[in-house]
């Protein structure tokens, strides 16, 4: 069959995670009947009841929008899925382990039990982020021997990763540009074809590894450009400067964009990709210099943290051991309640160790990595010592200093990570205030 007789009509999404169910649910919104696949019975059970195990905005309205018009359910059975398919999205996680190697077990199993069941004429389409190379030398590989089949020829193979951003899946999944990396042209065009169906932005087709190292290539460029604020910042303690202002002049530059430095780089993407771009040149000979010490530089800032509540505390003739401090946000990013690894856990788990008292306070993340949770926060900082900024979530830009401090202790710190509150209002209120990128 050629792509001019093919029609997609139902669709297989393999994964309902952070971005298989909204992927699921959108292209049950475009008209497709969309079977949704997880060997999770409980995930499972609650979608098709109309409960979303992720909270994303619009995305529980929506869900229970498609189940309502049939055009949605889950289900464990791959062999179902597969069989009553057209075309088969994988939208499993891809995380590296402690030595930062990808795991690709759970991309495996999901291939496995696809290829179990993989007849002639359908369109694979792998959504998870890989490491360059893996479409050629794994994946194609392992489905040509479990199904007997050829790709290009028996079935069409295709990559099209993901570009969204928790708090904002469901507009950006529609909106942003898709890359499209096809095993064949035919298969490109044909994974295009059903996207366009979905995404209102534009879509690029290319060959697929090219698309592989251009999905990993996007976020190790964001980790790069963070190291260097961060490292920026770092410069502009020594030198007591505020990075802030000196960001704001220098992005004044019309070919000059400098992200914000921070508390640390945390979620699913940012802290991975980057080892998923380098994995396999490594395999080949390559020494990787920025990359590596972009990481390196994003992972030391919880430590950084940890050494400006230290200097603060010492400055006020305060000990770390049985002051009670404060933590603001155990997200690793504003407005969502995602924990995925957060510099909080880091920042916290030492801040034990370090004998302190621990209160967290999180609007959105129920997450504590071993602290006291309130869920207010003038009890979260009542008698507390230091106020520790994590995350910046939109609540945090808005904290009412005046009362803040007249419920803490005497010679109240604040440790801005995110650098949302204005130091000179703070230290006008009467705090100590120390941030990433100002120390005065």
């Amino acid at each position: 069959m050629s792509l001019k007789h093919w029609t997609c009509k139902s669709v297989a999404v393999i994964g309902l995670g952070y971005v298989g169910l909204p992927t699921a649910v959108l292209f049950a919104k475009a008209g497709f009947k969309v079977i949704g696949v997880d060997i999770n019975s409980k995930i499972v059970k609650l979608i098709n009841t109309g409960i979303s195990p992720i909270n994303e905005p619009g995305l529980k309205e929506l869900l229970k929008n498609m189940l309502n018009a049939k055009l949605l359910f889950a289900t464990t059975d791959y062999e179902y899925a597969v069989k009553n398919a057209d075309a088969i999205i994988i939208c499993v996680p891809t995380p590296v382990d402690e030595n930062n190697t990808p795991i690709l077990r759970f991309l495996e199993y999901a291939i496995e039990n696809i290829s179990n069941f993989l007849t002639k004429n359908k369109l694979i389409i792998v959504g998870s982020t890989v490491p360059p190379g893996c479409i050629h030398n794994y994946v194609v590989p392992l489905i040509e021997q479990k199904s007997g089949l050829k790709a290009g020829v028996d079935f069409w193979l295709a990559y099209c990763p993901e570009r969204i951003a928790p708090g904002k899946t469901l507009k950006e999944f529609i909106e942003n540009d898709r890359i499209i990396g096809g095993y064949t042209y035919e298969s490109g065009k044909m994974a295009a074809q059903i996207f366009r169906k979905v995404v209102k932005g534009r879509i690029h087709v290319t060959d697929v590894k090219t698309a592989e190292v251009a999905k990993v290539a996007e976020n190790t460029f964001r980790d790069i450009n963070i190291a260097f604020a961060n490292e920026l910042a770092l410069i502009c303690e020594k030198l007591g400067v505020d990075v802030m202002s000196v960001i704001k002049l220098a992005n004044t530059h019309p070919r000059v964009n400098i992200h914000f430095p921070g508390a640390g780089v945390g979620g699913p993407c940012i802290p991975k990709d980057p080892y998923l771009l380098i994995h396999p040149a490594e395999r080949l000979g390559f020494k990787s210099r920025i990359i590596k010490t972009a990481r390196m530089i994003n992972d030391m800032m919880p430590s950084h943290i940890i050494d400006l509540i230290l200097y603060g505390l010492n400055l006020v003739d305060k000990s770390i051991s049985n002051a009670k401090i404060t933590v603001l946000g155990t997200a690793y990013k504003g407005g969502v309640d995602d924990p995925r690894l957060s510099p909080a856990k880091e920042i916290i788990s030492k801040l034990i160790a370090l004998n302190a008292k621990i209160v967290v306070f999180d609007p959105h993340c129920k997450e504590t990595f071993g602290a006291k949770r309130k869920t207010d926060i003038e009890e979260a900082v009542f008698k507390s010592d230091c106020i520790v900024v994590v995350t910046d979530h939109p609540e945090f830009k808005k904290l009412n200093l005046t009362r803040l401090k007249q419920l803490m202790n005497d010679k109240p710190l604040i440790v801005d990570g995110r650098r949302i509150i204005n130091p000179l209002e703070a230290e006008r209120l009467g705090f100590i205030y120390l941030g990433v990128g100002y120390i005065v």
